[in-house]
């Protein structure tokens, strides 16, 4: 291959690799929030496509005409830790009521959908939702926030326009909630059922190396297992992550696909991007002392609350010690650092990465 061919090819590798980290990280890309992420991924669609395809099992769609790529990620294992924008049942319910008005009527103000919203809040038999309510109208907010975000809304100053199409992607469940009762029902892939087992230990496993901060050995089946550590799937696991631009670091523990750009990060941690982050890290060094009860970590961050007066002012209140660790170890969990055993906490493997050393001179 001449030189020019071969840069041409790096190119193109390089591309596809940066393409499949920035789906990992915004599964519904659209193209007005991110113009050249778009473009990159609808020029190297295929690629990126046959990818998704073949080591993990997910579905992308593209739409150049309409703006935006959709990776549609399925797992049997639903995450409750990472919920759209920290959304609780409130504005789940919210979502799922404006997404309905919005498919009916494409050009509306945000007063005549919130009007809307209210009247089918009380046929339905839902909790009420006033506007003229503080907290309304804030999760009212929220939920236009992440529709906007995600380009199923654009906001014109005086009116909301949809986008229907991309509001009926924004579900990526294999299995139409309709049809189901269960959630169990609704991640249920039938493609498995007859295909050879090998297919689902493939898929299965880089599911959970490319979606988890952390897979530990204790947490993978005994034919994820078998199939990471047999030569033929750990080649097969090696040359995916590569072509994704990152690195499988193995452990004894377990392991860690690390992207060194941190395009596939969707939120990071160590961070001072929020009070809970901070005090996750800080909680990491008690952990490190031994285990702790949830009550010894919801008194380490009342000592925290009062050494520092003038930090973390949401939490400065009645109840605030016990949800800034509550916040601080659900962020732990999460990026599989500790686990709460029944009211103990211990410390996971991977938190070593974050010890402090001593330096002696």
């Amino acid at each position: 291959m001449s030189r020019t061919g071969n840069q041409l090819a790096r190119l193109e590798s390089e591309e596809v690799a940066r393409g499949v980290r920035l789906l990992l990280a915004r599964p519904l890309l659209a193209a007005v929030h991110d113009p050249d992420g778009f473009d990159l991924i609808r020029r190297r669609r295929d690629p990126i496509v046959k990818w998704f395809d073949y080591y993990c099992g997910w579905r992308v769609l593209v739409e150049p005409r309409a703006g935006y790529a959709r990776l549609f990620k399925t797992t049997q294992r639903p995450d409750r830790t990472r919920p759209a924008q920290d959304f609780d049942r409130r504005r789940y319910i919210l979502l799922c009521l404006t997404c309905a008005e919005l498919l009916g009527t494409t050009t509306i103000t945000a007063e005549a959908l919130a009007d809307k919203i209210k009247h089918a809040v009380a046929l339905e038999d839902l909790p009420p939702f006033d506007p003229d309510r503080r907290a309304d109208r804030s999760a009212f907010a929220d939920v236009l926030e992440f529709l906007e975000q995600r380009g199923a809304v654009e906001n014109t100053g005086t009116h909301l326009r949809s986008d229907p199409v991309v509001i009926t992607r924004l579900l990526a469940a294999p299995v139409s909630p309709s049809t189901v009762d269960s959630i169990e029902d609704l991640t249920r892939e039938t493609r498995y059922e007859s295909a050879h087992r090998s297919l689902w230990h493939r898929h299965s496993t880089m599911r959970r190396l490319m979606d988890d901060p952390v897979v530990y050995r204790s947490e993978l089946t005994a034919g994820q297992l078998a199939f990471l550590t047999s030569p033929t799937g750990r080649k097969v696991v090696r040359t995916g992550v590569g072509l994704a631009g990152c690195t499988l670091e193995e452990r004894a523990e377990g392991f860690v696909v690390v992207d060194a750009d941190a395009i596939a990060t969707d939120t990071r941690f160590p961070d001072d991007d929020s009070h809970a982050k901070v005090a996750a890290l800080l909680l990491l060094d008690r952990l490190a002392k031994g285990p702790a009860t949830t009550e010894e970590l919801v008194e380490e961050a009342r000592e925290l609350l009062t050494k520092f007066r003038n930090w973390a002012k949401a939490y400065q209140s009645d109840g605030g010690a016990g949800r800034l660790a509550a916040d601080g170890l659900a962020l732990l969990e999460a990026f599989g650092l500790a686990r709460d055993e029944n009211g103990t906490v211990r410390r996971l493997p991977a938190a070593a990465r974050y010890a402090v050393e001593e330096l002696h001179d």
